[in-house]
């Protein structure tokens, strides 16, 4: 359509910066994309053009981003005075408006950022693809029958369909680098509480719950986490501080660093699919070029029981927490009848769990967490690594209807479970993890590769992923029906 539109959000910025376009010129060019495209993805649900036209021609703060157009995810960051859903039909047909900015909202736009927009999820941001019954489904943009993965499909649908070069999302068990994988997309999970949920949260779904953005660019991911991270008054925690900007991790030399790889959960031959593994064996030597000691392990934490056992005592209450959140801001009980029927059961499930059985539950994921660490700060016998690449899903991209609400509840939660075997530990460790789009397959769909770093490590992650960027780049790769 434009010059501008597969740019990223840097360069957007520098052009404002030098005078060369206005932070209303990019708004309108992202107001164009986002008309022609999003009829056929259903990317954005909740336009905000309006609101960004005058925000765009009034007086923007002076930071770092200052006009360039940005997508928040409808849910968790709210922002004041729009509607906020959180892909739920009954917020929905309540028409409820979010009163106030969150912290992190109120952050993008110190930074400069213009909201243009919300972006679909699915109903509580409860699944791994974007199909809610109240907005209907998203479409990836590199083969719109299938799915851009969740629960932030639909602004990883909008930053790979060039609507903008930036949006919001969070990750509670992969939320962030599902779609960036599904849809070719840099997605970082940061640290633990790197980024704050204030003001009206310490912790939301338990310690699992991290927000950032999907971008292309590893500058760009870096450059809004400087914008961004660091606590708020009253946080209850924060992730160490970092020893200097993000931005500037971005083309530091890492060192020669140990890293172990691992494809398969322990005991599996063909748990995940052959496209999935053949994008981290492609990664590999790639690695091992750049200077680093690459190695299989087998890594019998990742898979200890205590994590499943940390997962089952701990999302039902924390859905039912959530429906009883949102019956007294409507000041009527929501039934669990009125969400869709795998929400409504996990919703009925979290009432049966008794507060000491909760407590249990997180006890089990702070041992699995302790486990699991140990693979990066090492022991007596081992140095320890200093990072793990994995597949970052299990399969490809699935087709849409495959993990639909509407599935049968007995076979979903295993499916669910196939596509994102890799994903969740890592919100139970709060430790930093990024997906980075390092192949297509022979269906030309994108293949993400996760890369995990030690609890604080964002700084190391950030310059391995550049590395990568710049020895694999994908800047130039665009779903084929919007480049010609």
């Amino acid at each position: 359509m434009s010059e501008l539109e597969w740019l990223d959000a840097t360069a957007l910025a520098d052009l404002v910066r030098r005078g060369e376009v206005t932070p209303s010129e990019l708004v309108e060019d992202a107001i164009a994309r986002i008309e022609a495209r999003n009829p056929s993805l259903n990317a954005v649900i909740i336009p905000l053009f309006e609101k960004a036209r005058a925000a765009a021609a009034g007086t923007l703060p002076d930071g770092p981003f200052r006009g360039v157009p940005f997508l928040l995810k409808d849910c968790v960051a709210h922002s004041a005075g729009d509607p906020y859903h959180c892909g739920m039909q009954v917020l929905k047909d309540a028409g409820y408006v979010a009163p106030t900015d969150t912290e992190l909202v109120r952050r993008y736009r110190a930074a400069g950022f213009v909201i243009v927009g919300k972006t679909n999820l699915p109903e509580l941001a409860s699944s791994p693809t974007t199909e809610p019954l109240a907005y209907g489904a998203t479409h990836n943009p590199w083969d719109p029958d299938r799915s851009p993965g969740g629960s932030s499909g639909g602004a990883g649908a909008a930053v790979a369909a060039g609507m903008v070069a930036v949006a919001h999302g969070n990750d509670m068990g992969g939320s962030i680098r599902i779609p960036a994988s599904a849809c070719g997309l840099v997605g970082l999970k940061p640290t633990r509480a790197r980024n704050s949920l204030g003001p009206h949260f310490g912790e939301y779904w338990g310690p699992t719950t991290h927000e950032h953005v999907l971008t292309r660019s590893v500058r760009d991911t870096a450059a809004v986490l400087d914008a961004t991270a660091g606590p708020a008054p009253g946080d209850p925690y924060s992730a160490p501080a970092p020893a200097r900007p993000f931005l500037e991790e971005v083309g530091a030399d890492p060192g020669r660093l140990r890293i172990g790889f691992r494809v398969r959960r322990t005991g599996a031959a063909d748990d995940v699919h052959p496209d999935c593994v053949a994008a981290v064996l492609a990664a590999l030597p790639v690695l091992e070029s750049l200077g680093h000691v690459v190695e299989p392990v087998d890594l019998p934490a990742l898979d200890d029981p205590a994590f499943g056992a940390a997962l089952g005592g701990m999302f039902g209450p924390f859905m039912a927490r959530d429906l009883d959140r949102w019956s007294a801001a409507l000041g009527r009980t929501i039934s669990p009848s009125e969400l869709e029927p795998w929400n409504a059961q996990m919703v009925e499930f979290g009432r049966s769990v008794t507060a000491p059985q909760y407590v249990e539950a997180l006890e089990r994921a702070n041992d699995y967490s302790r486990g699991l660490a140990r693979f990066w700060t090492g022991d007596a016998d081992s140095p320890g690594y200093d990072l793990l690449v994995t597949p970052q899903l299990g399969t490809p991209p699935p087709r849409l209807g495959e993990l639909a609400p509407t599935c049968d509840l007995a076979d979903l939660g295993a499916a669910m479970g196939t596509f994102t075997p890799f994903t969740t530990p890592f919100n139970l460790t709060g430790q930093p993890a990024i997906s980075l789009p390092l192949h297509w397959n022979e269906d030309g769909l994108p293949i993400g590769v996760q890369l995990v770093a030690a609890y604080g490590r964002d700084d190391l992650l950030l310059r391995v992923a550049a590395q990568l960027e710049q020895a694999m780049p994908w800047a130039g790769r665009h779903p084929p029906a919007l480049t010609g």
